[in-house]
């Protein structure tokens, strides 16, 4: 089945926190997606389509939400690189809608943002995370210990990272521009 991606509005609101709310023990302890609307606000607050994207990816088919892809950080100039963080909602992980759906926001950030790097920091024991980096091509750079604060404690991270590679996005399938739309 296909998946698109398309930025989070403030119309989402309604159907982002009710995929939250029910996934909670699936994003547990990985991920703290806003989980209220003062938080959704302040997290649509921080989009501004400049220096940070948030992705809905949902299957145009039905229309259902698949999980979230966010880009964030974004550094342009002499840079050009970003930061990944994505989660699946409950009912679609495993199914690999989210290596379709996080391919798709590699060519946008490649193509369309014309960005070279883009990292994913991942908790060692998040193995579900780091195989679907690894399926997308992503290699391991290295390890950072207290690296992020998630659910109120410092958190190790594996830096993910892939760096834009032209002939790559060519001969990839799922690279390649849809006809019509960001549909993979």
């Amino acid at each position: 089945m296909k998946v698109a991606i398309r930025s989070i509005t403030r119309e989402d609101q309604t159907p982002f926190l009710s995929a939250v709310r029910s996934s909670r023990r699936l994003h547990h302890p990985w991920v703290s997606p806003a989980s209220n609307v003062t938080a959704f606000k302040r997290y649509l607050a921080r989009n501004d389509g400049v220096s940070n994207f948030g992705f809905a990816v949902f299957l145009p088919a039905t229309g259902q939400w698949v999980g979230v892809v966010n880009l964030t950080n974004v550094v342009y100039g002499k840079f050009r690189s970003g930061y990944l963080s994505y989660y699946a909602f409950a009912g679609f992980e495993g199914r690999g809608y989210m290596r379709r759906g996080l391919l798709a926001v590699v060519r946008y950030s490649f193509v369309t943002l014309k960005l070279h790097r883009l990292e994913a920091n991942i908790q060692p024991g998040n193995t579900s995370s780091i195989a679907l980096v690894r399926r997308c091509g992503f290699l391991k750079e290295g390890f950072s210990p207290g690296y992020l604060k998630i659910n109120g404690r410092w958190r190790d991270h594996e830096r993910w990272a892939l760096v834009h590679n032209a002939r790559d996005m060519r001969s990839d399938r799922h690279f390649r521009p849809a006809r019509s739309g960001p549909e993979t």
